[in-house]
């Protein structure tokens, strides 16, 4: 039994569990020898046959199938790597990538129909994926939503889960006679000559087929009929397709594999030529207001933890082996999931059916979710821009009365590593420990409550600094509860103050440095005290008071003014550390909530950028209203 804490090759530590299964544990882990302590993914292969022969094999297995993992990963950036592998009193560990992304059981669901075009782009980023696979001779074997992610970073779309992988060879057993291979996969995806241990290059095309069929036609491919003549999946009756496209579909999901293209490169060969990208437009200066971006369209994330199948006998690893010989070395392979998104600390390839799985928002008749797209930025230390990303999301719009809206962005749920790390720059002691928290879905507004909302629903203004689209501010905790209240009352939905998690959560939006501009901030990116920096940036302006919302550049959930502008209200009491606090996104109240401080993050334009970061935490009275420094935004939750 392995304990948190623990440490593995003085490099490893392990954070906490993440799922078990027969063949052994997997564990969410810190790098110790690199700077930040980046996390990674710890699988722990445990063999139940202490036989010396056995081990043996299952060593040499193990090895071989590592140094499979190895060349794939280092050689494409849409594969995870496998960074070490090792083993340790005749037990086997494997560590890999951890990557932030949301698995595509998300976005392929069923009922969902998508598009020719967007079908084809699918098929067209996968099977360039796997043409490089194909070219090694190696059989993924495992092709299905829930081994595809989009990771957060790009949207690129990165293959998981090699564990069934099989590189193309004929193994001879003890007694020189040929061994199948064992069968995995997944029902529905799997064809029959997989299912009966005789996998081929084909064999992945025909999932990949019934994955972009299940896109098309949102039915899921064990529901889809097949003819019992020939065994030819029936599906063109539920979508509406070009004949090319669907003689494309149909050849790659044929019963007989000789019929099928015979491998990934074969068959992105048959799908159109992509079309000519368009120029680029000149961007948006940033003085302007993004009045038109909303937030990036992300599915619910599932962290899906990029799984190793253990090894053969168990029905778990390289499928190259003498099916007897090797049985019971390992035991069953599980799906290893974990709840995530994410995420955004914690990597979004982490999923487990151990963990809650984070549900998609439900979205009532009555709300219209509408979807734009927006332009996110990354810094250096210098504060220079040396990353963009084109993103899109979803969001609805309240209606206030008189020309007055509310926008409100769609947040994915997730689960994050929470607070800052040791080694940050100027953090401090309340912003730790380090924990990772699982937070649900909701809907936050995209900009700090305006001085026009907060009219139209409260009937007074009591900022200081006057503009209509200028955050409100000098409202204490006790005004934006009852703010709230009434807009409850106003729309029928439940609107309150985020708890501090999903403060933090949506700040970071799948970030793990400072600000979610990367390493440092400037002046040209929030509105706060210039005069100061916080890591090589030269130093910017100090405005003296807030400016209108939205000005600047969003993160990636598509939230606008994160950091800067006007301190923002959670719901949660102060705590002086993060010790035994709640892990499920929720307030962290006391019993006598109505007396003690209550928290604000994101700093002001009156604050040094060090108060701007993530993880920075005030407390301050629910009656405070602190000049004109103390704002909020709002959160709902639909049911």
């Amino acid at each position: 039994m392995m304990f948190v804490g623990r440490v593995l090759r003085n490099c490893y530590k392990i954070v906490r569990l993440l799922g078990s299964g027969g063949f052994g544990d997997t564990y969410l882990a810190e790098n110790l020898d690199l700077p930040g302590h980046p996390l990674c993914v710890v699988k722990h292969l445990k063999p139940r046959d202490p036989n010396p022969d056995v081990l043996q094999i299952a060593r040499r297995l193990f090895a071989s199938e590592a140094q499979v993992l190895y060349r794939l990963g280092h050689e494409n950036n849409q594969i995870p790597r496998l960074f070490a592998h090792f083993e340790e009193n005749g037990e086997f560990y494997l560590v890999q990538e951890y990557v932030e992304g949301n698995d595509l059981s998300s976005e392929v669901i069923a009922g969902k129909r998508w598009s020719e075009q967007e079908v084809t782009q699918l098929l067209r980023e996968i099977l360039e994926i796997l043409t490089l696979v194909h070219k090694q001779d190696i059989i993924h074997r495992d092709i299905k939503p829930q081994n595809l992610m989009r990771r957060r970073q790009d949207g690129k779309i990165i293959l998981i889960d090699f564990g069934a992988v099989k590189e193309i060879s004929t193994l001879v057993n003890i007694q020189g006679q040929t061994s199948a291979s064992v069968a995995i996969g997944t029902p529905g995806y799997a064809p029959n000559e997989q299912a009966a241990g005789y996998p081929k290059l084909s064999s992945d095309v025909h999932a990949l087929g019934m994955l972009a069929i299940f896109a098309l036609t949102g039915v899921k491919p064990y529901d889809l009929p097949r003819d019992p003549t020939n065994g030819e999946v029936v599906w063109r009756n539920w979508a509406n397709v070009s004949e090319r496209f669907a003689d494309i579909l149909t050849k790659m999901v044929r019963y007989r594999f000789s019929e099928r293209y015979q491998s990934a490169a074969e068959a992105l060969s048959a799908l159109p030529a992509p079309p000519k990208p368009k120029p680029q437009r000149t961007p948006q200066s940033k003085s302007q207001p993004a009045s038109q971006s909303t937030l990036q369209s992300t599915p619910i994330p599932r962290r899906q933890v990029i799984q190793w199948l253990g090894l053969i006998g168990s029905g778990v690893g390289l499928a190259i082996v003498g099916e007897q010989l090797l049985q019971g070395v390992f035991g069953r392979k599980d799906d290893v999931v974990e709840t995530a998104t994410p995420s955004p600390s914690i990597r979004s390839d982490i999923s487990s059916t151990s963990s809650p799985t984070p549900k998609q928002l439900a979205t009532p008749p009555s709300i219209s979710l509408q979807t734009a797209k927006f332009e996110t930025v990354t810094v250096d230390a210098q504060g220079k821009i040396n990353k963009r990303s084109n993103r899109q999301a979803k969001y609805f719009v309240e209606d206030l009365g008189n020309g007055v809206t509310l926008e409100m962005v769609q947040i994915p749920g997730g689960t994050f590593i929470m607070g800052s790390p040791p080694g940050e720059k100027q953090r401090d002691l309340d912003e730790g420990p380090q924990h990772p928290v699982t937070v649900p879905g909701f809907f936050m507004g995209k900009y700090e409550v305006t001085q026009a909302q907060y009219q139209a629903i409260m009937g007074n203004n009591p900022s200081k600094s006057k503009g209509e689209k200028r955050p409100v501010e000098k409202v204490t905790w006790d005004d934006a509860v009852e703010f709230c209240k009434r807009l409850k009352q106003k729309t029928g939905r439940t609107y309150r103050l985020p708890s501090e998690a999903e403060w933090e959560y949506a700040a970071r939006a799948g970030t793990t440095t400072p600000f979610y501009f990367g390493e440092t901030i400037t002046t040209d990116l929030a509105n706060y005290n210039g005069t100061d920096s916080y890591a090589s940036e030269p130093k910017g302006q100090y405005r003296q008071h807030t400016t209108d919302v939205g000005i600047f550049r969003p993160n990636a959930f598509g939230l606008y003014d994160m950091h800067g502008l006007v301190w923002e209200w959670c719901q949660d009491d102060w705590h002086d550390t993060y010790q035994d606090a709640p892990t499920d996104g929720s307030a962290w109240l006391t019993n006598d909530s109505t007396k003690v401080p209550k928290m604000l993050r994101g700093g002001s334009w009156n604050t040094a950028p060090r108060a701007c970061r993530s993880a920075d935490r005030l407390c301050r009275s629910p009656d405070d209203r602190y000049y004109d420094e103390f704002g909020f935004r709002v959160v709902c939750v639909v049911a």
